[in-house]
C-alpha cells in the first residue's frame, strides 16, 4: 500500500470524498484502525439506517471517545442530522467517506454546518508512488490504486468504467437510459481537454441536448470529471468563454476513449499528459494547502495555455506537449500570455530529456517535471 500525503484531523469530524477507486476505504481503515466502522454498501446496515437514522446511536457504546466512520454516506443524506446531533450531544469524532459532496447539497441536506472538515482523496500523485512512478505506465493507465498494483492494469480499468454504468449511476437512478449514458461517456471523452461544446456532444451520441447537460452534471457529481474556467483576469485581448472538460484521471479517460485507426490515438496521447500533469496539480494544490485557482488561457484568435494557475503564490503558466522537440509554434501561447502578464511564470512541459531555457520559458521533460512539481510551484 502507498503511503498518502493527506493527513487526517485529530480532534474534529471530517468529510472525505474522492471518486470511487481513490483508496478512501483503505486510508480510512488504515488511519483508523480502531474505529467503528458502518459501511453504506451492506444492505443491512444501510437498509437499518435508513429506516431509523436514529439507530445510529444504538450502533455506538456509551461514553465512546473513539472515532466513528460512516463510509459511502452520500447513500444516506439524512443520516447527516443525526450525526449532527451527536456531535453536539455526545462529542463523538465522525469520518464521513463519500463520492459526491455536491450530491448531498443537491438534496438539500446540511454539511454540519461547519463541524466537520472537508477533505478530498486524489488518484495517486507521483510523489506518493515514489520509485515506482513510471511515465509510460502513467500516460496509459493513470494513477488509481488498482492500476499501479495490478498485474493486468487495463483490465481493472475495463471494470471500473463497467462498475460506474452498473453500480453508480444504474443503482442510484441517476439515469434510465444506460445505452445513451455509454454512448455520451464515448462522445464526453473526445471532449477531454477541449472547449466544451455540449451541442456537438449531444449530435455525436444522438441524445438531447437538455440530457446531455444532465449528463455531464452525472460525472461532476460522481467526481470523475469537471471543466476549468477561463483566466480572464485584466485581460488585453479577447477571450473565450466556455470551460474545458477532463475526465478526473489519465487512464479512465483513455479507458473511455475509442482506441481505433479513426480515433486520432496520437491526439489522444497528447491528451492524457495533459490530464496526468492536471490531476498532478489539482492534487499537490489541495494536500499542500497552495490556494492556486487552476484555469486554463486562450484568447478568440487560438493562442492558448494549457493551465494558469493564480493565488497567492503567483502567477504560472504551464503548456503540455508530448512532442520531444521544441519548436516555436510550441512557445507561442506561453509568449502571448507572458506578454500580457510579465510577471508570471512559464513553463513547458514536453516529451524529451533536457531542460531547456528559452527568454521566460523554463521548459521541462515531462517526468522530471512532475517529480519536481513543489520546486516549480
Amino acid at each position: 500500500m502507498y503511503s498518502r500525503i493527506i493527513s487526517p484531523p485529530h480532534d474534529q469530524s471530517f468529510f472525505l470524498f474522492g471518486p470511487r477507486g481513490t483508496g478512501k476505504t483503505t486510508w480510512v481503515r488504515n488511519q483508523f484502525a480502531g474505529a467503528i466502522y458502518l459501511d453504506l454498501l451492506q444492505a443491512r446496515v444501510f437498509n437499518q439506517l435508513l429506516a431509523d437514522p436514529q439507530k445510529l446511536e444504538d450502533m455506538i457504546p456509551a461514553l465512546y471517545g473513539g472515532w466513528v466512520v460512516i463510509d459511502e454516506i452520500q447513500r444516506a443524506p439524512d443520516l447527516l442530522h443525526e450525526v449532527h446531533r451527536l456531535i453536539e450531544a455526545k462529542k463523538y469524532k465522525f469520518v464521513l467517506t463519500g463520492s459526491s459532496a455536491r450530491k448531498l447539497r443537491r438534496k438539500g441536506v446540511n454539511l454540519l454546518g461547519g463541524r466537520a472538515l472537508m477533505h478530498t482523496l486524489y488518484p495517486l500523485t507521483v510523489k506518493e508512488l515514489g520509485g515506482d512512478f513510471d511515465l509510460k505506465h502513467s500516460l496509459t493507465y493513470g494513477h488509481l490504486p488498482g492500476a499501479y498494483i495490478r498485474s493486468k492494469p487495463q483490465d481493472y480499468l475495463n471494470g471500473y468504467v463497467r462498475v460506474y454504468l452498473e453500480e453508480e449511476i444504474k443503482q442510484e437512478g441517476l439515469t434510465r437510459n444506460l445505452s445513451a449514458f455509454a454512448r455520451f461517456l464515448e462522445a464526453a471523452s473526445f471532449s477531454q481537454g477541449n472547449i466544451l461544446n455540449i451541442s456537438e456532444v449531444a449530435r455525436e451520441c444522438s441524445v438531447e441536448r437538455k440530457v446531455v447537460e444532465n449528463y455531464f452534471s452525472i460525472l461532476e457529481d460522481l467526481m470523475i470529471a469537471y471543466r476549468v474556467p477561463v483566466f480572464t483576469k485584466k485581460a488585453r485581448r479577447r477571450m473565450v468563454s466556455h470551460p474545458k472538460f477532463y475526465f478526473f484521471d489519465a487512464g479512465v479517460f483513455s479507458t473511455i476513449r475509442p482506441q481505433g485507426l479513426l480515433d486520432a490515438p496520437q491526439e489522444a496521447q497528447g491528451v492524457a499528459a495533459e490530464t496526468l500533469v492536471l490531476q498532478e496539480l489539482r492534487a499537490l494544490n489541495d494536500y499542500f494547502h497552495w490556494q492556486y485557482k487552476i484555469y486554463f488561457w486562450r484568447t478568440a484568435d487560438q493562442q492558448e495555455v494549457d493551465f494558469v494557475l493564480y493565488g497567492p503564490r503567483g502567477l504560472k503558466a504551464i503548456e503540455v506537449k508530448r512532442t520531444a522537440n521544441v519548436s516555436n509554434r510550441h512557445l507561442s501561447g506561453l509568449k502571448a500570455f507572458l506578454k500580457d502578464y510579465p510577471m508570471a511564470k512559464g513553463y513547458l512541459f514536453y516529451g524529451g530529456r533536457q531542460r531547456l531555457y528559452f527568454d521566460k520559458i523554463q521548459v521541462w521533460p515531462i517526468g522530471e517535471a512532475l517529480k519536481k512539481i513543489e520546486e516549480l510551484l
